[in-house]
């Protein structure tokens, strides 16, 4: 059974969709909360203290590209899930470029949400319990923030999404090690699926853009064929 005092926030347009997300979720033992459109999403994210939020792309008054930056923007690390109908590449990198933790296509099984719902859940329990939050952790030429989702490359800061963090650090935690795929979904996801690997190299590729000097020539994270990644964070 899950936690009751976890809250769960749906925004969604679609009152067919909302009102089965919200019966499905509530009846799983979390309090939900339900907003119509972006605009209002956005105040009760900033007006009120929830969990995680489940987003459509597609509203009126505000699209939930921009609500997820706007929350990013905030600087609340609240894990967001990205509910939509628009299943293209380019529209998960968008996403997950805006701060989207986790990507699910329309029309959706409940019971992958819920799934996607406790491994986001779970994520941020262990962080607390791990006391990440409270630490610097530096290797080599990087070095990660974990109260404000920054790494420091030499002397650049750059800002990153809650899941290139965590995907970071993992690979911190194994520098000059290979991680396999199934191993940073299970630390960073809370579980390992086939069909998500995809989804964690859109990730990789996001953090690549944002700690590498030459992309098309990776100095600190690199593929390894067959296995998954590895960082060396020495130049």
């Amino acid at each position: 059974m899950a936690d009751f005092k976890k809250r769960i926030l749906i925004v969604d347009d679609d009152d067919e969709i909302r009102d089965l997300l919200e019966f499905d979720i509530r009846a799983s033992g979390y309090f939900v909360d339900t907003a119509k459109d972006g605009l209002e999403g956005l105040n009760k994210v900033l007006n009120n203290t929830y969990d995680l939020v489940l987003l459509d792309v597609m509203m009126p008054k505000m699209n939930g590209f921009d609500v997820c930056k706007t929350i990013r923007q905030a600087k609340l690390a609240i894990p967001v899930l990205m509910l939509t109908a628009k299943g293209t590449i380019y529209d998960k990198t968008e996403g997950f470029d805006c701060g989207a933790d986790d990507y699910l296509v329309k029309p959706f099984d409940i019971q992958e949400v819920l799934l996607r719902i406790r491994a986001l859940l779970r994520r941020n329990v262990m962080n607390e319990n791990n006391n990440v939050g409270d630490e610097i952790t530096s290797v080599g030429d990087i070095q990660i923030m974990p109260d404000t989702l920054e790494a420091i490359i030499i002397n650049k800061r750059v800002k990153l999404t809650p899941t290139e963090f965590e995907i970071l650090y993992c690979l911190m935690q194994h520098f000059n090690n290979p991680v396999t795929l199934a191993t940073l979904l299970d630390e960073v996801w809370g579980y390992a699926s086939d069909e998500d690997v995809r989804m964690l190299r859109v990730h990789v590729g996001g953090l690549r853009n944002k700690i590498e000097p030459d992309t098309k020539n990776p100095k600190y994270l690199h593929t390894v064929t067959n296995v998954g990644y590895k960082l060396t964070p020495f130049a």
